[in-house]
């Protein structure tokens, strides 16, 4: 189970911007943003971290969110995360989103 895509675009139905996840599985539309404390501190960053989630949600993606130091000191429960919400999303229909891949 390998990310499809690093930190694409993803527009809704309508061609509206959803978000830039850190990796997504196209195939079952499932976003993972690793969010660490530091760039999410201020006022501004966590306003914007809300309505960036609220925008995946009102897309119906499955969004993970992990801590980095989650990826250093509990890498196997990231891992087990990941493949419940892979699972999850792929037991619904893909929702209606395009995603463009990110400039190389």
């Amino acid at each position: 189970m390998r990310p499809s895509h690093w930190n694409p675009t993803v527009y809704g139905p309508a061609g509206q911007y959803v978000g830039c996840p850190d990796a997504w599985w196209d195939d079952v539309g499932l976003a993972w943003e690793i969010d660490s404390f530091e760039f999410h501190f201020s006022r501004f960053d966590y306003a914007r971290t809300l309505q960036r989630n609220t925008n995946y949600a009102a897309a119906g993606l499955t969004v993970v969110q992990t801590l980095p130091s989650r990826l250093i000191h509990e890498p196997g429960g990231v891992l087990a995360e990941l493949g419940a919400a892979y699972r999850a999303a792929a037991a619904r229909p893909r929702p209606t989103v395009r995603v463009e891949a990110a400039a190389a």
